[in-house]
């Protein structure tokens, strides 16, 4: 029997899991450029890998205590209603008088040519101009006030913490 030189043939590797197949562990090879080297194809170096998100922070603190600012809502928001009921009730009432009242509307008033229906349409510009004036005037007495509070109290105090962090004030 002749002798050769080579070596029996081993047993193929079994995988210690029989139903994946075991692949090559080895690392691979560093890049035969340095890093800061650019290869034609390329425009610029890659970009380093993102850094972790920072953790989000919950919204800012409101100035001022909520209740303040609940007074200061309602306030304004009464101011707006009556305002505007005003104005679109006078508007509204001379409306329904023209369309379901039409002999008081013709009626007339006085000597002169004028009716119940042209003095009430007339006088609906004094109406808006009064609502005008109690709404400014129910505004100083009530809502600038608390929104003038609110403001000495928020710059006395200072910016929220959230608001401290560089660039804030852009």
């Amino acid at each position: 029997m002749p002798h050769d030189s080579q070596p029996p043939p081993h047993p193929p590797r079994q995988s210690p899991h029989p139903h994946r197949p075991s692949a090559p562990r080895h690392q691979p090879a560093p890049p035969p450029y340095p890093g800061d080297y650019l290869m034609p194809w390329q425009s610029s170096p890659p970009p380093p890998p993102p850094h972790p998100p920072a953790p989000a922070r919950g919204p800012a603190p409101a100035p001022g205590h909520h209740s303040d600012l609940r007074r200061l809502r309602t306030a304004y928001r009464l101011l707006r209603r009556v305002s505007a009921l005003t104005a679109l009730g006078y508007f509204t009432l001379f409306l329904l008088l023209s369309g379901y009242a039409p002999a008081l509307m013709t009626r007339p008033v006085g000597d002169g040519g004028l009716t119940t229906g042209l003095l009430l349409g007339l006088c609906q510009l004094p109406v808006a101009l009064a609502a005008i004036a109690v709404y400014e005037w129910t505004a100083r007495r009530t809502v600038d006030p608390l929104s003038a509070g609110l403001r000495d109290r928020a710059r006395r105090d200072g910016p929220p913490p959230a608001d401290r962090r560089k660039g804030a004030g852009r």
